[in-house]
């Protein structure tokens, strides 16, 4: 029999980035290689919830910077345990621990400089004709024919039945919304409507989001529970990405933005309803059989048209972010019911 090959995938820094690179692994781990993950502390459970990948590496790397001594002390630890490296991100900095630890091969797209650094490289497509993420991730296993793939995340169901009974909760009688998107408020529904929105639900409401959108959720959890006798709960910053999988994956329905927890949803399967600004469901689309996307670009009764999305923009030049205020809850309600 022969030798399992040992890879290295450096994982991108965006928790929807790295749901989105699971089909790859996936692909990797099919064809027999033993899969060991290097990712940012943020997005590390993230691969934790994919069974194909054997090891998770915690990186101590911060924000901004070359660290090289890190990395060459990282890279020293790690030579002569991988044949092939897979580089996610089109950094230069990400591509440096692979040919530090002299890994054999190493893949990854052309960006930043970092010719020198990888042996196998891939075009790097211009932004505007970048095919959508799933399939650009994908295409770094060198096979043809890729598709579209569905991520797939999993958590233990026991586990998530006694995370859920310490919130008051069961499975499937909660709606989760996310209220949050780390990218800008160009990608983000106002929070008024998601107020709206959670005042006619008819089961609990759990929001979820990071510690630095505990006030934008607490906006939403006050007018909600001053009319609904504490039907929401407002979990942002107070839960682990882990117990975060597991509450959107028993959810009875989530919405939220072009955001990490939206393909989170997806890749559980959970009913969701995505609401896209400044961003395009073209390009980053939950892939999820059970998904409603709203974006007024592509509704052919909004008026007047949506020329200038999609922008990509943090904040809206134009200064009225139209594209998301003008989503009604209502709206959201229908697609939900429908």
């Amino acid at each position: 029999m022969a030798d399992t090959t040992e890879s290295l995938v450096i994982a991108p820094q965006w928790i929807g980035d790295a749901v989105m690179t699971e089909p790859l692994l996936r692909r990797l781990h099919a064809r027999g290689e033993r899969l060991t993950v290097g990712a940012l502390p943020w997005v590390a459970p993230v691969y934790r919830a994919m069974p194909h990948v054997a090891e998770v590496i915690e990186f101590p790397f911060a924000h901004g910077g070359l660290q090289l001594k890190a990395r060459r002390s990282l890279a020293k630890q790690l030579q002569g345990r991988f044949s092939t490296a897979y580089i996610c991100p089109n950094s230069l900095k990400s591509a440096l621990l692979p040919f530090l630890a002299s890994i054999p091969k190493r893949v990854g797209y052309l960006g930043e400089a970092r010719v020198g650094l990888l042996t196998h490289r891939l075009k790097n497509p211009a932004k505007t004709q970048r095919p959508p993420m799933v399939a650009f991730y994908s295409a770094l296993s060198g096979e043809p024919g890729i598709a579209q793939d569905r991520p797939q995340l999993h958590v233990n169901p026991a586990d998530t039945d006694l995370m859920l009974a310490t919130h008051g909760l069961r499975r499937g009688g909660y709606y989760v919304l996310a209220p949050g998107a780390e990218y800008g408020p160009a990608k983000r529904w106002p929070a008024e409507r998601f107020a709206e929105l959670a005042q006619q639900l008819d089961a609990p409401v759990v929001l979820l989001g990071s510690g630095k959108e505990f006030e934008l959720c607490e906006s939403i959890a006050e007018p909600v529970n001053a009319s609904r006798s504490g039907q929401c709960l407002n979990l942002a910053g107070k839960t682990s990405l882990t117990h975060a999988f597991m509450l959107i994956a028993a959810a009875k329905h989530l919405v939220s933005n072009d955001s990490g927890l939206m393909h989170v949803a997806a890749a559980f399967g959970t009913p969701q309803v995505a609401i896209f600004g400044s961003s395009s469901p073209r390009h980053t689309p939950p892939l999820n059989d059970q998904a409603s996307i709203i974006w007024l670009k592509d509704d052919p009764n909004y008026h007047p048209a949506l020329d200038c999305a999609p922008c990509y923009a943090r904040d809206c030049p134009l200064g009225h972010t139209r594209c998301l205020v003008d989503v009604q809850a209502g709206r959201v309600l229908g697609e939900m019911a429908g």
